[in-house]
């Protein structure tokens, strides 16, 4: 393991639930390092597995937040101005590359599509970066695999991958896990028993059949830890739930009390 890795290493098994055949998958693509794409919901896991896998694989994960204000510069790195003159640092996705690590874009689309197209050369049979402003070229560790995340949800005209992005990369669908799955989840991250967290589970199940129908988006999986963390904290079940799970998703007052209304039915 290269020394400039050692930080990017997963030393501890992240929890994780697998919801269908999506671990065989990811090895199989691993395997011969096709980029993949995870799609779905916020929070709904797609990190965690990413995390997941890097731990399984042994692999160094190094994940970079995407934003509208991150530059291609931000991705492949630039030069620095220090004590001893001018000196190049690589930005992630160049250290990624030249090391042998696994690059996890979160929430791609967040980037400017001007950003996110220095992937591409790296994303097909080239596995290539070129550092133009050091006329570097970059081939590709034979470890490293890029990922990328994104809501299909939330995606606009504005605000999606560019179809040369999207054919170059295998593709997961996540959702939200099933009623029993997803209970164990929020039950061992959260620290409640079980009971406790089918009925978390059950808020958002209601709230999750809202969407579109007042609310852009449901309960994540995400939320339910928070509030089971709450809960285990002793917190009571009806505050825990208003704090995490209603009053974060929407303003409006006549949606607030459906949700409280729900709260209160399973608490």
């Amino acid at each position: 393991m290269q020394d400039e890795l050692r930080d990017h290493l997963i030393t501890q098994e992240p929890y994780y639930q697998p919801t269908a055949d999506e671990v065989e998958l990811y090895e199989a693509a691993y395997s011969v390092r096709m980029p993949m794409m995870l799609k779905g919901p916020t929070g709904c896991g797609k990190t965690r597995f990413v995390e997941h896998m890097a731990w399984k694989l042994g692999k160094p994960l190094i994940t970079v937040a995407c934003n509208e204000d991150m530059t291609a510069s931000d991705l492949v790195g630039r030069y620095l101005l220090d004590a001893d003159g001018t000196r190049w640092q690589d930005g992630p996705l160049t250290k990624a590359a030249r090391f042998g690590a696994i690059c996890y874009l979160d929430e791609i689309v967040e980037a400017r599509q001007d950003t996110t197209v220095v992937i591409h050369p790296l994303t097909d049979n080239r596995r290539v970066l070129p550092l133009e402003k050091k006329g570097e070229m970059v081939e590709a560790h034979p470890d490293f695999q890029v990922v990328i995340s994104y809501n299909p949800g939330y995606q606009s005209l504005m605000k999606d991958l560019k179809e040369s992005t999207k054919q170059r990369f295998g593709a997961l669908d996540f959702n939200y896990p099933d009623h029993e799955t997803e209970a164990r989840i929020v039950a061992h991250e959260g620290g409640v028993n079980e009971e406790m967290a089918g009925k978390l589970v059950s808020v958002a199940e209601r709230a999750r059949n809202l969407k579109g129908h007042g609310l852009d988006e449901g309960i994540s999986t995400r939320m339910l830890v928070y509030a089971a963390s709450l809960i285990a904290k002793n917190v009571a079940p009806l505050a825990a739930c208003r704090m995490a799970l209603v009053r974060p998703i929407t303003d409006d007052p006549d949606m607030r009390d459906a949700l409280d209304s729900a709260v209160t039915t399973f608490f």
